[in-house]
């Protein structure tokens, strides 16, 4: 991602961010005795705008190609309006980014005490100073490196029973669709939103290019989730996670640590540690086995105290 472009979007970003808190925001925080929030709320108006972005890049793409070529009907909607709750509070809440400006803040103590103590860990563009030179090249080496931490939380997420006790909420839903991506228990959220947020720091991806990067993997995550019978060929597959890859993974898949199908983006990670299933003509029926009817059915409410019951039950080893 060239520079040119990221000071294009932010510029314009931040002109359409000030006029609306200016115009909408300032002067009801003025009314009713709120200034003191006044710069709070022009964060979480920033945060609450890419949210809706994110959410209307994805609904343009991935909305036409479920009507074009759909897996199966859709029985249940209310089910699916359920996910598209999930997909609205979570992406107007945008924990990833709110994680990567939280953990930003500490990062400068951090630091510092890592520099007085002569540990501070190079970033990525300090160990291959070339990419300094190249910001699309250093945009998908980061990519490439979060993709793969995005794999080992997936796996974890399956692995650690008190995990898979939230997750399983996301494995629950029968009727699948790119609403479906954002369909987490909160603390998943919070867990996976520290994650990415922790490693995008570490690696010292740039304030500028994290959301063009979140974009990327959001769209591709619901693209993967998406109600379509839609294979990327046999080399294709092998690149880019499709939706039938990864609804392999939401089938008979999905068990446990000795499920198939973790990748995000790129499935070399499957490949490289065994953990791909290839089989190209199936399209089987989602939804973990196991799953109380809260969990496949309940609302949002229902949904989050049953995960929070399961983790419980988990972590007492009675579950």
């Amino acid at each position: 991602m060239d520079s040119f472009t990221t000071d294009t979007f932010t510029t314009a970003w931040a002109a359409v961010t000030g006029w609306l808190f200016e115009t909408l925001v300032q002067p009801a925080f003025y009314a009713l005795g709120l200034m003191d929030w006044a710069e709070d709320a022009y964060d979480w108006l920033d945060f609450g705008l890419y949210g809706l972005l994110t959410i209307a890049v994805v609904y343009l793409v991935c909305r036409p190609l479920e009507a074009w070529r759909p897996v199966e009907p859709v029985a249940d909607r209310r089910a699916v309006r359920t996910d598209m709750v999930y997909t609205f509070l979570a992406r107007l809440g945008v924990l990833p980014l709110v994680a990567f400006v939280l953990l930003a803040s500490l990062q400068s103590r951090w630091e510092g005490w890592l520099t007085e103590a002569g540990l501070l860990p190079p970033t990525l563009e300090e160990l291959f100073p070339p990419l300094r030179a190249a910001p699309l090249l250093a945009f998908l080496v980061y990519v490439v490196v979060l993709d793969f931490g995005e794999y080992w939380r997936h796996r974890a997420q399956h692995g650690f029973r008190w995990w898979w006790a939230l997750h399983a909420i996301h494995h629950a839903q029968r009727q699948m669709t790119f609403w479906t991506d954002d369909r987490n228990h909160i603390l998943d959220d919070v867990l996976a939103a520290l994650w990415f947020g922790g490693i995008a720091l570490l690696i010292g991806v740039p304030p500028g290019q994290f959301p063009f990067i979140l974009l990327v993997l959001r769209l591709a995550e619901s693209m993967s989730h998406a109600n379509v019978r839609l294979s990327y060929g046999r080399l294709g597959e092998r690149l880019i996670v499709s939706p039938r890859f990864h609804r392999l993974h939401h089938g008979v898949l999905s068990a446990g640590a000795t499920g198939k199908n973790y990748a995000v983006l790129l499935p070399v990670w499957d490949w490289i540690f065994g953990t791909a299933d290839w089989n190209r003509r199936a399209y089987p029926r989602t939804g973990a086995p196991g799953m109380d009817e809260t969990m496949a059915t309940g609302g949002w409410l229902r949904q989050q105290w049953a995960g929070f019951r399961r983790v419980a039950l988990a972590l007492a080893g009675r579950d």
